[in-house]
């Protein structure tokens, strides 16, 4: 082992969509997004000098493609059609008569254009590959939306219907079957990457199209955060640890703080006490508001704890260094103001109207993504906010108009006995975590065969190894970026080899 209710109006599921996600007690699902990006990465002013120029580069052109809008049907509706976005970058590619490969980067549940700048594993390792980079954008986000918007498509429950992994990948295998086609680059092997649900994505896809990828590198994917496999606090016991392990004090600070917090809001005046000490822009409401605020931003550092900032040991700094005497909600606010400094307010509230990822990832999330992540009483640092299935469902019922099937993913992917399935008959898949990254209690942390292999590190977080390379990055990222490479390599080389025998 290499160490997410019927034609509703938009405002009204808006509405709607922040009920779901609030991460009180009695709904436990406002933990942070699967994605790659984060703005704690972004804060990061040398970050922000290496993604400048790669965002500049002419050489990414944006083309569309007119995807199935039903892959698995025969209905005349399932016919239609929408324009699917992809970019691709040549500027490294040998040409067909290499059979260079073509690195693939699956979108995932978000509009294409935010990972560009900043995936690096492409960009970084193309010029060794002499590979084709090629970035296709989910369904249903970005200028890949059926129908027009995603208000209508939202608002349509036959077309929700279409808005699931299944049918993004089967995308993802259409357009690159095309781009092989148009390319004359039959022979060009596929490797696939993605990150976080992107990561699962590219996972899964392996496993059902072997015929068209010849590997996949599935970053932070959390493949088994489903059923039982997994225990549903794995994801908070791992925030936990981080902060932890960087101080002690700190961790138990936190800790002690949410009863804290319902002490003072409940006194007179308690919650204008709490008002003005949390500097919030606007008047708390209940409790519940600034500890779902510090709780996300708890979580957030833990999961995007990169280097050089890592925000973990920014909160953890503030809190052990606020002066002797300061109180558990002076520290705590301290550990606010050293994690997002230079404001003159906070908006605790956040009680805006969702982007249009929120929307989209609801539906996953009250359809196929059913992650059950919630915690328990004294089992971490975090208060109690245990996964109730059945409070799940109900929410999602009135939303959708229909039930999840929180067992799909399983069921169609697998993920039970994954070391005893997967050896059998999968292969070239690098299923890569850091383990500071609180999803990674959800991933695959051990070689499942000589192919199917684990890279890991200790100080890593989410999506860390595909980011953009910098000059900054530690010696042991840098060392999990060269394994992987080196894997791939040998994948590639052996397809090579296999090529001239068989063909």
């Amino acid at each position: 082992m290499n160490s997410l209710t019927l034609s509703l109006p938009l405002q009204l599921l808006s509405l709607s969509l922040l009920i779901l996600s609030s991460s009180s007690s009695a709904s436990p699902h406002k933990i942070p997004r699967l994605s790659v990006l984060h703005e704690t990465i972004i804060r990061d002013p040398s970050y922000y000098n290496t993604i400048s120029a790669s965002a500049a580069s002419e050489h990414l052109e944006t083309f569309f493609y007119t995807q199935t809008l039903d892959h698995f049907n025969y209905k005349p509706e399932s016919y239609a059609t929408f324009r699917q976005r992809y970019v691709v970058n040549s500027k490294y590619w040998g040409g067909a008569n290499e059979n260079a490969p073509i690195f693939v980067y699956l979108g995932a549940e978000a509009a294409i254009d935010g990972d560009l700048p900043i995936i690096g594993f492409l960009p970084d390792n193309a010029p060794h590959f002499k590979a084709l980079q090629v970035y296709i954008e989910h369904r249903f986000y970005g200028q890949s939306i059926p129908f027009t918007s995603m208000e209508e498509a939202v608002k349509n429950e036959s077309t929700r219907g279409y808005f699931n992994s299944a049918q993004a990948i089967a995308d993802y295998a259409e357009v690159i079957l095309y781009l092989k086609q148009k390319l004359s680059a039959r022979d060009s092997p596929v490797i696939v990457v993605g990150g976080s649900y992107g990561g699962m994505l590219a996972s899964w896809f392996r496993l059902k199209y072997p015929h068209i990828a010849l590997g996949a590198l599935a970053s932070s994917a959390p493949i088994l955060y489903f059923d039982d496999i997994t225990p549903e606090n794995g994801y908070y016991s791992l925030a936990t640890k981080d902060f932890k392990e960087v101080s002690e004090t700190c961790y138990e600070t936190i800790r002690k703080s949410w009863s804290e917090i319902d002490r003072v809001a409940s006194n007179p005046h308690g919650l204008s006490i709490l008002s003005q000490k949390f500097k919030t822009c606007s008047h708390l409401n209940n409790s519940e508001e600034l500890k779902d605020y510090l709780d996300t931003m708890y979580a957030v550092a833990a999961q995007y704890n990169h280097p050089p900032l890592y925000p973990v040991t920014q909160v953890c700094g503030g809190i052990d260094g606020a002066n002797e005497g300061t109180d558990i909600l002076g520290r705590i606010f301290a550990g606010l103001a050293a994690y997002r400094p230079n404001r003159t307010c906070y908006h605790v509230d956040e009680n805006k109207v969702p982007s249009e990822t929120d929307i989209g990832w609801s539906w996953q999330r009250c359809s196929e993504m059913v992650l059950p992540i919630g915690r328990g009483i004294d089992d971490t640092m975090f208060p109690p906010a245990p996964f109730n299935l059945t409070q799940y469902i109900m929410n999602c019922r009135s939303l959708y108009g229909v039930p999840p099937r929180p067992h799909w993913v399983t069921t169609y992917y697998g993920g039970h006995d994954i070391k005893l399935v997967l050896h059998r008959f999968a292969s070239n898949i690098i299923f890569s975590n850091g383990l500071r990254d609180p999803y990674s209690s959800g991933g695959v942390l051990e070689d499942l065969s000589d192919t199917l292999l684990a890279v890991h590190t200790a100080k890593g977080s989410h999506c860390l190894d595909i980011l953009m390379a910098k000059k900054t990055d530690p010696q042991w990222l840098i060392k999990q970026r060269k394994v992987e490479v080196k894997i791939i390599d040998g994948w590639i080389r052996k397809y090579y080899a296999d090529l001239l025998v068989l063909k």
